[in-house]
């Protein structure tokens, strides 16, 4: 799908919405940062922080389920790989440190639900993510995974979620982001391998074309790290999931959002998407999983419990238009 820019920017007021309030980004920090039992989010949701999630719940439909591959209903289970859960609101561990909790895992098991399979999440770094879908160990990501073109070489996608971005940086500034040029100079961070970063390159290598100063781009992989440079002056920005930024930047009191923008850059509207191996025979199954918690409601509900009601979709899409390769 494309969007004109205009229609982008218009967009991002609507994701500068998804202020929250939970616990903190990394796993040994969960518990110091976590409010007490849960904070009141803006929307007037409560955010529930503890091991005892009373997730949303939705029935098993029998023929969506009959779409499974033969080997995973065997088993009885749905293998969901998910990154580092360090990333509020989307996937992060319960004030016990241990247990997975966030909009991701809430998305995935109601799919579950949907399929009559017993869900059961694995975190591991980003690059891992894809490592182990290429080998088979896992079924299925759900862990913000953006659709690209290049992606689609290798996997396949059932769309769930739009990808939004998001610049943090120290609250009080009068520094915008809005487009390239704003960026210009500035110390940003990312975490390599991410859609976030091959748009700040991109952002980069234009405004340099133009003779603007570069971006001084610095790489984290544990939000842990990158929050401390942030807090510490090391560097002017973080650029992530405008979920993730959105969420800290309530919670600390001491960020904000400076900027959103889409994933897919001006031309394109990112969507974040359940990802397996290519062929292997899922994608179906999926697809029709995630429109029927999208048209029995529980969908919406999910997304409403972490604030995230404006980055829902009205329905999922097998491999739609990615973001484009990157010319060598």
């Amino acid at each position: 799908m494309s969007l004109p820019r205009r229609a982008l920017l218009a967009a991002a007021p609507l994701a500068a919405l998804l202020t929250l309030s939970a616990c903190g980004s990394s796993p040994g920090a969960a518990a110091d940062l976590a409010a007490p039992k849960g904070t009141a989010a803006p929307n007037g949701v409560s955010v529930n922080l503890t091991p005892e999630q009373n997730r949303v719940t939705t029935p098993k439909v029998d023929a969506i389920a009959a779409l499974v591959p033969e080997e995973i209903r065997k088993k009885g289970t749905l293998s969901v790989v998910e990154s580092l859960v360090t990333v509020p609101p989307l996937a992060f561990y319960a004030n016990d440190d241990k247990t997975v909790i966030g909009v991701e895992p809430d998305v995935a098991s109601l799919v579950g639900n949907v399929l009559g399979l017993k869900v059961e999440f694995s975190p591991v770094s980003w690059e891992n993510i894809f490592v182990g879908l290429d080998s088979g160990k896992y079924d299925v990501g759900f862990s913000n995974i953006t659709v690209t073109e290049a992606r689609k070489e290798k996997y396949d996608f059932a769309t769930y979620r739009l990808d939004i971005l998001g610049f943090e940086a120290k609250k009080g500034g009068s520094w915008k982001v809005t487009g390239p040029k704003d960026v210009a100079g500035h110390t940003i961070a990312v975490t390599s391998g991410t859609n976030q970063e091959k748009l700040l390159v991109s952002w980069n290598e234009e405004n340099v074309k133009a003779g603007l100063k570069p971006v001084d781009i610095k790489y984290y992989q544990n939000s842990t790290d990158y929050y401390l440079a942030l807090s510490s002056g090391r560097i002017d920005a973080y650029l992530g999931p405008n979920p993730t930024a959105a969420f800290h930047a309530v919670q600390t009191g001491e960020t904000e959002v400076i900027g959103t923008y889409s994933g897919g850059g001006a031309d394109v509207l990112g969507k974040i998407a359940a990802t397996t191996k290519k062929d292997n025979g899922l994608v179906k199954a999926l697809n029709q999983a995630l429109d029927e918690i999208i048209k029995n409601g529980t969908y919406g509900q999910a997304l409403k419990r972490w604030g995230l009601d404006n980055e829902g979709v009205k329905a999922s899409e097998i491999n739609p238009p990615g973001l484009p390769k990157v010319a060598p």
